[in-house]
């Protein structure tokens, strides 16, 4: 895919068909990573940005609801790797890249494609985009296989398949979560208009199909995001080749690793409060400065290019494109960044 970049265990933006076997490994820890969109019934004209980013900071913490009920409800009371111990997890955004985005119609590329996902100039929807947390990991620690060689399915596939579906209906439901408390705090509604898990296998017969980085094209619309500094394309895939594994690009990709962002960013005060803003006017709300700077929009590749090069490879056609007006990541301050050494400030 053309947002392919280095992972934990192995490369993201990729798909990739085994027969027989499961390679847990590559779809990683958070099983079910995704990306969930909700168009708003709150229009842009009646946004306060203020107002609403002080409202949003209630996603910080715990979620207060009822969640085993939740988890009852989405079938996850099933044996296997237990799942109660993340209850606590559930309607968090967690740490990294994820992130609630409040964000604004700047496009209307195909009128009708759009109209039918509740989107028109002037409406507001919201992203967003985590995963299964630690149960995620859990499951891939349950089931973790040294080596290369994978697991054969009647040999331990079968049964990692089945916890693996577990975590999947966990992170659906893990966002479903933050969108309502999301929702709440700007006191408004929305319809659930699509789902898109990224991190995921796919069994057909003896096929598998394992997703890293990498979404579903044949579920529908999919949104493809920028940086926390970019827009976001809603895309339509198209009918595709066969090597194409039924599969898009779930974003634009990380463009520097993490632990480079440091170098690569300067960290005064006046900076660090500059990231928190956007080229269109909107806020990140991100009190951890440490993930402030890793998550930077310097980090990212060019949506615009990433999204060119899926159409130009006719996987996709575009549907509308959104800018972003709220981010939300994180309201906690854990980490205290020091200006490199031997930095003077601008001349």
């Amino acid at each position: 895919m053309p947002d392919l970049h280095p992972g934990h265990h192995g490369p993201v933006g990729c798909a990739a068909e085994a027969e027989s076997i499961v390679h847990a490994d590559i779809i990683g820890t958070d099983i079910g990573c995704g990306m969930q969109f909700w168009s708003l019934d709150l229009p842009e004209r009646k946004l306060r940005l203020d107002k609403a980013a002080e409202r949003l900071m209630a996603l910080e913490g715990p979620w207060s609801g009822h969640a085993e009920a939740r988890l009852e409800e989405a079938g996850l009371s099933a044996e296997g790797v237990a799942v109660s111990p993340y209850a606590g997890a559930l309607g968090t955004i967690g740490g990294g890249n994820h992130f609630s985005e409040v964000q604004a119609v700047a496009e209307i590329v195909d009128a009708d494609a759009a109209s039918a996902a509740g989107l028109e100039m002037g409406a507001l929807g919201l992203l967003v985009h985590s995963g299964s947390r630690g149960f995620g990991a859990a499951v891939l620690a349950q089931h973790y296989h040294a080596g290369t060689d994978g697991l054969p399915l009647e040999e331990g596939g079968l049964a990692y398949l089945a916890d693996h579906d577990r975590a999947l209906a966990y992170a659906r439901l893990n966002r479903q979560i933050i969108a309502e408390r999301a929702m709440a705090a700007l006191r408004t509604e929305g319809v659930l208009r699509l789902d898109a898990p990224h991190n995921l296998a796919e069994r057909k017969g003896a096929r598998i199909l394992h997703r890293k980085g990498a979404a579903p094209s044949d579920r529908g619309l999919v949104p493809v995001p920028g940086s926390r500094g970019a827009v976001t394309y809603l895309v339509a895939p198209l009918e595709a080749p066969p090597e194409a594994l039924r599969s898009i690009a779930h974003g634009a990709g990380r463009k520097h690793d993490r632990g480079s962002m440091e170098k690569r960013v300067r960290t005064s005060p006046g900076d660090l409060e500059r990231l928190a803003r956007n080229a269109f006017g909107g806020r990140v709300i991100c009190s951890d400065r440490q993930l402030l700077i890793e998550e930077a929009p310097d980090a990212y590749k060019d949506i615009h290019k990433v999204v060119a090069d899926l159409e130009a490879m006719n996987l996709v056609r575009v549907v509308a494109i959104l800018r972003p007006l709220l981010t939300f990541k994180t309201a906690r301050e854990s980490r205290r960044i020091e200006p490199r050494r031997g930095w003077r400030g601008r001349r």
